[in-house]
């Protein structure tokens, strides 16, 4: 099957945990609004308001033949099996979608720090609020969501989150290293010590052969100013 994935093409987003998940197992797809002309973001725009019986609320949502599935987590669940990234079992599946979806949460936290008032406003326009949100974000919130992974990724006998082989979950945790790295390079180098499993993990992901390809073509989108992750000196103490 060929599918096709809906997200926007100038930013990382959302879309990458479903790029990277799609790159490891080489599977054959389609990054729709990439594509030039009408048949780029017009048709996904045309798609997201086409009058069908389960609409997507927004990017990132995935065709596979007569199927429409949106949510990150949702289109993993999805894909996990079908890709061989996820476990075989239910209880395994489960697992993984739970921890992915801790992930999820855990981008909203991301996204927050330098957006914690509203996305419809500037950076500049809720500073003081920025400053207090990343503070007690590194104080708290990220200590929690990633020192409770690492705990994850010891008690599974640290290499892999789910079970005994590489799954969507550990490309997911990699992307948020990755971006963390972006958004606060200084803080980050302070920070990993706290958690070398997770460290560990997000470097053997990215010498995996398909994962260096990806990383090193055109098709990873960089890091910008308008993803998730965006960089700000003056959050980065």
């Amino acid at each position: 099957m060929r599918y096709e994935l809906y997200y926007w093409p100038t930013i990382q987003g959302r879309g990458e945990f479903i790029r990277l998940a799609l790159e490891e197992a080489g599977a054959d797809y389609v990054d729709v609004a990439r594509r030039p002309g009408k048949s780029g973001v017009p048709a996904m725009m045309k798609l997201l308001v086409k009058r069908i019986a389960r609409p997507p609320f927004a990017p990132p949502f995935l065709k596979a033949g007569k199927l429409i599935i949106a949510q990150t987590a949702n289109i993993l669940l999805y894909l996990g099996p079908r890709l061989k990234l996820a476990p075989r079992d239910e209880a395994g599946r489960l697992w993984a979608h739970q921890l992915q979806l801790t992930i999820a949460d855990l981008v909203v936290e991301i996204h927050d720090t330098h957006h914690p008032v509203s996305g419809w406003l500037y950076f500049e326009e809720q500073r003081p609020s920025a400053r207090r949100r990343t503070k007690d974000f590194w104080r708290y919130r990220l200590p929690k969501f990633l020192g409770y992974f690492e705990r994850v990724l010891h008690n599974n006998g640290d290499q892999y989150l789910v079970g005994g082989r590489l799954s969507y979950v550990d490309l997911s945790l990699f992307q948020i290293v990755e971006g963390l790295r972006y958004a606060f390079p200084k803080r980050m180098k302070r920070f990993e010590k706290r958690i070398p499993g997770v460290i560990a993990l997000h470097d053997r992901v990215s010498k995996r052969p398909r994962i260096k390809a990806y990383l090193a073509s055109n098709r990873r989108i960089a890091f910008s100013q308008w993803g998730i992750y965006r960089y700000f000196r003056e959050l980065d103490a």
